[in-house]
């Protein structure tokens, strides 16, 4: 399917209802038995049948339980083994994470993983709220607050209580006004309350995302899964999950021929433009990093990751343990405003004004404060959206440095040795680029621009990731909610020529490459249409634009958020004066939770 570079659209099939996919799953019943199974029905007759009372009393006492098909799996001990961080994992405690690992793993793995099994479930699983998003269970004998305070805490659960936008175990519907209530300003009666200027913006998406997209009931959900799966397996048999290695063949060329040029300036002293070669080189390299990281490459996890490891942090500077950490949290809870380290970029950036409440995260595990500054600047993100993202690299090489030293990753497994290899890693950069390259510049004012124009260069590569994120739902639609159907609001794909690949990576198929991580991104484009045909099948929204346009989304969502900052102020200095005290209402509440933290 051919796009020119400025279309802007939004594919969906008729829609889904709910007793078309119950005729459609009772139908594949048996099948779907099998597959999620693994198809070993002698195992699983050996194994304890497990009752949701059981699953939820293990969860209570701390267990990291996770439902993969009609496995019950501990995986207690596979936490801090993890290659991809614990995050993930905590992320899944409760539910049926068979998609999400599926999309995250080899068949190889798969097998690996299953030896955590503990027993099974004989009914189709109704998923439940992972502690670490504020999931409540019965079982302990201590409240929160004495569990917090003791150090006692469920698996992956934060010391700081977290409150799910949706309540524990509601579906949301269409028409649940008392729960996406929206309160319309009027002369006599302002909107004096802050919370309520999150509540009313934060509502009226929900409200929308709930007109446009398929029923969140479970035989829907169900039916959308176990297309999504069908699917999957469509694209095995098509060869796409298959590296085509003579992409990177061509991608090193263009690669050499960036950094040829860069040492070609730099030797003829035209030190700008070799620094503007050398950003647009790194640029680059980044797409192999992340194909290296979601062991798209050869697959094994030791030569992807030693790959690349070279060239994120012994070429690149960036540690590819704290991108993966990251970024495997991203894949899976995308565009929440609690839990995606990909949007909480307070104070200089917000897309959601639940941010605005100072929320706590859970990646980072520290409150995200809407202070004074915060809303000075978010009012004027939509013009400082560029200016901003230009430094984005020296904020990367805080954090990867903030992973390593503190030893974020994995502490045992066959991922552990990584940590010092990163670190040797970043060690041979700064050697190599501080010292050696920037050290043959003949002043320091030299210096310093080589660094800013070479850094700022890269600028590109984060406009590309914002870009598929930024503007699409962050609404919290609970539980029931496949993978698939996430991932689908909550990314655009960008339409560009095919000889322009090259420039996105192939990763401007964001929405594709989110269903199906492991996926070559040289493969995304071909993927395309057979998404479409998902997508028609089961009502979900496909979201393409072009480049141009898609910029323009993001920021009229910036500005869009920015504007309602005025009426927060407004809100503020309105309580304020009314506070018989003479102290903001809301300051209040923030000492309180500082008290209770």
């Amino acid at each position: 399917m051919g796009y020119n570079a400025e279309i802007s659209q939004v594919i969906t099939g008729p829609g889904v209802n709910a007793s078309s996919a119950q005729a459609s799953t009772v139908e594949m019943m048996n099948l779907e038995n099998s597959n999620r199974s693994g198809g070993d029905k002698k195992n699983s007759k050996t194994l304890r049948v497990f009752s949701v009372k059981s699953i939820k009393e293990l969860i209570a006492q701390g267990h990291a339980i996770v439902i993969y098909g009609k496995y019950v799996l501990k995986l207690d001990k596979w936490i801090e083994r993890h290659p991809g961080g614990d995050k993930v994992i905590y992320h899944m405690i409760g539910r049926d994470a068979y998609d999400e690992m599926n999309s995250y793993h080899s068949p190889e793995t798969i097998k690996h993983f299953k030896m955590f099994s503990i027993g099974v479930i004989d009914h189709r699983w109704i998923n439940l709220l992972p502690p670490i998003q504020g999931g409540v269970y019965e079982g302990s004998d201590k409240t929160f607050e004495e569990r917090s305070k003791q150090g006692k805490l469920m698996s992956g659960e934060m010391s700081v209580r977290i409150n799910p936008k949706m309540p524990q175990g509601v579906i949301p519907q269409k028409g649940m006004n008392d729960l996406y209530k929206i309160v319309e300003p009027t002369p006599s009666n302002p909107i004096r309350d802050p919370e309520v200027v999150v509540d009313n913006f934060d509502n009226k998406m929900v409200k929308k995302d709930l007109e446009n997209l398929p029923p969140l009931d479970y035989e829907t959900q169900w039916f959308i899964s176990m297309k999504y799966n069908e699917l999957h397996d469509k694209l095995v048999k098509v060869g796409l999950f298959e590296c085509p290695y003579i992409e990177y063949f061509k991608q090193f060329c263009i690669n050499l021929s960036l950094f040829m040029w860069f040492l070609i300036c730099f030797k003829t002293n035209h030190y700008f433009f070799s620094a503007v070669f050398l950003g647009f080189f790194w640029q680059q390299l980044v797409f192999i990093a992340h194909d290296a990281g979601h062991l798209a490459i050869t697959h094994n996890y030791q030569i992807d990751n030693i790959i690349g490891t070279i060239i994120a942090d012994w070429i690149g500077g960036l540690s590819l343990g704290w991108w993966k950490r990251n970024h495997n949290v991203h894949h899976l809870i995308t565009n929440d405003p609690v839990h995606d380290p990909d949007i909480q970029h307070l104070p200089f950036f917000c897309v959601s004004t639940r941010l605005f409440g100072n929320l706590f995260s859970t990646y980072y595990e520290r409150f995200l404060w809407f202070d004074r500054i915060a809303q000075k600047l978010i009012p004027l993100q939509s013009y400082l959206y560029y200016p901003i993202l230009a430094f984005g690299r020296f904020n990367l090489y805080r954090l990867s440095l903030e992973y390593l030293l503190k030893g974020q990753g994995p502490r045992k497994g066959k991922g552990a040795w990584f940590r010092w290899f990163e670190l040797a890693g970043l060690g041979f950069f700064c050697w190599w680029f501080f010292y050696i390259v920037c050290g043959a510049l003949p002043t320091k004012m030299d210096r310093f621009q080589f660094i800013m124009v070479s850094h700022i260069a890269t600028m590109v590569v984060h406009v590309q990731i914002t870009l598929s994120h930024f503007a699409m739902s962050t609404s919290d639609l609970g539980t029931s909610e496949t993978f698939a159907a996430r991932q689908l609001r909550t990314s655009m794909d960008v339409s560009c020529p095919e000889w322009f690949d090259f420039f996105h990576g192939g990763l401007q198929y964001q929405a594709i490459h989110h269903m199906y991580p492991r996926m070559p991104r040289h493969n995304l484009r071909k993927a395309q249409k057979y998404v479409l045909e998902f997508c028609r099948d089961t009502g979900l929204k496909y979201s393409i634009y072009g480049f141009v346009n898609g910029n323009e989304k993001v920021l009229s969502k910036m500005d869009s958020v920015g504007r309602q900052v005025g009426i927060f102020r407004d809100c503020l200095k309105s309580m304020k004066m009314e506070d018989m005290n003479g102290k903001n209402m809301y300051e209040k509440k923030i000492a309180e939770i500082i008290k209770d933290d």
